[in-house]
């Protein structure tokens, strides 16, 4: 089965935990704290294989998740960081947010890797909270979260020239003849299901990059059979090739054959009959006297439209030769950098938001809440006033702080110290 798509889900590393802990030391009774940073969780990096040519493997595996980074240690030891998960990907894979549908990154060109989503970064240690008024800080800083994502894989072959035709009239012996390719080649429809890209070697530093598109039918461009999939390598190519069968060993109108083609190109993207094309009129070593001319028809039909048609034979090589320096010709005249697809999507990242602190029972039961942003908030909040108290009673909630006392036991009416002040709990 050709797989030129695939859905997958990519997970970044999360960050590894800040660490709490206090220097134990002989002759030193009151160590500072010593609690190390967490590590940063893995990126999700995409590459460039040359060796692969299509996204089969990802029918297997549609799960990827990098290492999420060590917790700190003490004695400020910073956790290890978690191991980058490489995804290896054919050249000419176009990267899409599912959803949207929007490009997140063209593996094309220059671009050979790409780290498309951020592991998370570490949390700090304890050691980063002492303050004269905290020197004995118990906690620390979780880890951010990695980035999740559900993602369209979509491979878009690179090549110079596209053959383009219905099935079995000779695309795939074409490329054989003329190039380093070695497509399967049998006498039923739809035996290429892969592209096949060749380079054509012309001699003297020449030559030029060419791809079987599989065989169309029409309907394509609606989605018949596998259209959509073929048509979209086609998408890629600066110049077209269409190759029809000039014997009409099947009975088909070879002429009635590329109007149907040109038909599913215009439909799907009407901008690739803007491209230069040529005709390749195929099989004339099965053409006997006494046959109708359909090489005169092709040419009466297109040539008038210029584009230019070659009588040839894949099989015996009449003609090949003519066809292959007209195509060279063209290209010297137009651009031949690959296109690529512009970044349409960015991912967003979350911002920071942990909040270290601790809740804990004091021995005469009151609960006991401490961190930093806590310290630093009440010390700027005036909970004198209405509005003061409302800022701060929001910021408990929004921050889970409540949340977390209601674990831990908080009744009605209980006491909840913060940094000399206390409070009655009432929801």
């Amino acid at each position: 089965m050709f797989t030129d798509r695939a859905k997958v889900f990519i997970k970044s590393g999360d960050g590894g935990n800040g660490h709490v802990s206090f220097r134990r030391e002989l002759y030193v009774p009151s160590g500072g704290p010593d609690g190390g940073d967490g590590g940063k969780g893995g990126d999700i990096i995409f590459e460039v294989d040359k060796g692969l040519n299509t996204l089969t493997d990802f029918r297997h595996v549609r799960k990827y998740v990098a290492e999420s980074g060590k917790e700190g240690g003490k004695r400020r030891c910073h956790g290890a960081n978690g191991n980058d998960l490489v995804i290896k990907v054919p050249e000419g894979t176009v990267v899409k947010d599912f959803e949207s549908g929007k490009i997140i990154t063209d593996m094309s060109g220059d671009n050979r890797r790409e780290v498309v989503v951020r592991g998370g970064r570490g949390g700090l240690g304890n050691m980063h909270y002492a303050t004269s008024t905290m020197q004995v800080p118990k906690y620390a800083q979780p880890g951010q979260p990695g980035q999740e994502l559900w993602i369209q894989l979509e491979l878009k072959v690179i090549a110079d020239v596209g053959l383009v035709g219905f099935p079995n009239v000779g695309k795939s012996t074409l490329l054989s003849r003329v190039s380093n390719a070695r497509p399967k080649i049998a006498n039923y429809h739809f035996t290429t299901l892969n592209p096949h890209l060749g380079v054509v070697d012309l001699g003297d530093g020449n030559g030029f990059v060419m791809a079987d598109i599989p065989g169309l039918i029409e309907g394509a461009s609606d989605g018949a059979g596998l259209g959509h999939d073929f048509l979209r390598h086609i998408e890629r190519t600066k110049m077209l090739l269409h190759v029809v069968d000039a014997a009409s060993v099947e009975g088909r109108d070879p002429v009635s054959d590329i109007h149907s083609i040109m038909a599913e190109l215009r439909a799907y993207n009407p901008s690739l009959l803007e491209l230069p094309q040529a005709i390749a009129a195929n099989k004339l070593d099965a053409v006997y006297e006494g046959d109708a001319d359909s090489l005169k028809a092709i040419r009466e039909e297109f040539e008038p439209l210029g584009i230019p048609v070659f009588g040839i034979s894949a099989v015996s090589g009449e003609g090949v030769s003519a066809l292959l320096h007209h195509l060279f010709e063209v290209l010297k005249t137009i651009d031949r950098t690959p296109k690529i697809f512009e970044k349409e999507f960015e991912i967003e990242y979350q911002a920071d938001k942990s909040l270290p602190y601790t809740v804990e029972r004091a021995e005469d039961g009151a609960f006991v809440v401490e961190g930093p942003r806590i310290d630093k908030m009440l010390g700027y909040t005036n909970l004198d006033s209405e509005k003061g108290f409302d800022f701060f009673q929001k910021f408990l909630k929004q921050n889970g702080i409540l949340d977390d006392l209601e674990k831990a036991g908080i009744q009605e009416g209980d006491t909840v110290r913060m940094y000399g002040l206390e409070f009655d709990y009432y929801k």
